[in-house]
């Protein structure tokens, strides 16, 4: 049995879609951020700190989507999603993980200034002005670094799904547009009939109630 515990456009997406490239069966149970569902006691026993992804694999649990990702590529290392260990590109593979994380690590922080904050409470806006520097600084540095269709030479790979979900939710901060060769790059990975798969199976998100969140003013 293999059951993902998932908020739709949440970063257990990254897990939703690795599955659907490998190729498995698995059940989703859904939640949401907003109503509390993931603050019970039966999912707090499974996820400590009380977030997705969580996921039930063959009697086992495991939880932090990027070591996630990392261990479904390696109980399945016949789907070609990452380099073998010692291989050439492993360090690679290994270092886009991280960033990924990086750009997600951004991403959620603006995400606690710009949308999860209720009233009276407001966004710092250095903060905020901070962070978006820095977003699109990391998005810049992937810009310049892009050569080919994918972030390996060696093609499409499980690092493409943590980073290009990523790209994915910088859209609501920035403007995409300034990246030519990752939106070129981005449209490839939405080619995917992995993550049209995955996109059907995501459901209704709740998260982002806006298109876009500028920086806001002084």
């Amino acid at each position: 049995m293999i059951r993902l515990h998932h908020v739709p456009l949440a970063r257990s997406f990254r897990v939703l879609w690795l599955m659907e490239e490998i190729g498995l069966d698995y059940e989703v149970a859904y939640y949401s951020i907003r109503d509390g569902s993931m603050r019970s006691p039966e999912f707090l026993a499974l996820s400590p700190a009380g977030r997705v992804p969580v996921l039930e694999h063959e009697g086992a649990v495991w939880f932090e989507s990027g070591a996630i990702v990392q261990m479904l590529c390696e109980t399945y290392p016949e789907a070609g999603l990452m380099p073998a260990p010692g291989s050439a590109g492993r360090a690679h593979w290994l270092e886009m993980l991280s960033y990924a994380e990086t750009v997600g690590c951004l991403l959620e922080n603006l995400n606690l200034n710009l949308v999860f904050l209720r009233p009276p409470a407001k966004p710092s806006v250095p903060v905020v002005k901070l962070l978006n520097a820095r977003l699109r600084a990391a998005l810049a540095a992937m810009e310049a670094r892009m050569a080919g269709d994918y972030l390996l030479p060696s093609g499409f790979s499980a690092a493409d799904i943590m980073f290009g979900y990523g790209f994915e939710l910088a859209r609501y901060y920035v403007d995409l547009d300034a990246y030519p060769r990752l939106m070129a790059y981005w449209e490839r990975l939405r080619a995917r009939p992995a993550y049209g798969r995955a996109k059907a199976r995501d459901g209704e998100q709740d998260i982002y109630a806006r298109d876009f969140y500028p920086v806001p003013e002084e």
